[in-house]
């Protein structure tokens, strides 16, 4: 059955739509230290083979674990884009600059020493290198020959 017509029934919410998880930027700033402290404290293991005296071992070793705006955005339990709203919002704007900020150096860092990916990083951060293939073809004409 339908809502009789010229019901107002939406004015009896409380509210329209969720309420920001993040009342202001120093929460947001809170959360994303705990996304740092956590990537830190888990990093990712990788199996590596040993040998010494003839006997082979496998033993996990730690990786460093790179950070990422989708690594914080599952972390904090929201979406890619419910962070670029908090981004286009004044009062927030300067604080998701500076976790960017920090995502952004800790993975370039990483990879300058050869704890993370360089290839990947390099993709992930914009910075693959561009090369010009393109050529210029010049032909110098000499003399006045027709025969050309």
């Amino acid at each position: 059955m339908a809502a009789p017509k010229g019901n107002q029934f939406w004015k009896a919410r409380s509210s329209h739509g969720r309420k920001p998880i993040f009342k202001n930027p120093d929460d947001i700033w809170d959360a994303a230290e705990q996304y740092f402290q956590w990537a830190h404290d888990n990093p990712l293991y990788e199996a590596r083979p040993f040998a010494f005296q003839g006997a082979v071992t496998m033993a996990n070793v730690a990786k460093m674990r790179a950070m990422t705006i989708q690594g914080l955005c599952n972390y904090l339990d929201i979406n890619a884009d419910t962070w670029a709203e908090y981004r286009k919002r004044e009062d927030f704007s300067a604080i998701t600059t500076r976790v960017e900020q920090v995502i952004y150096a800790q993975k370039l860092e990483g990879a300058a020493a050869d704890m993370l990916n360089a290839n990947i990083i390099a993709r992930e951060l914009g910075l693959a290198d561009k090369a010009d293939v393109s050529t210029a073809l010049t032909v110098n004409i000499v003399g006045n020959d027709a025969n050309l």
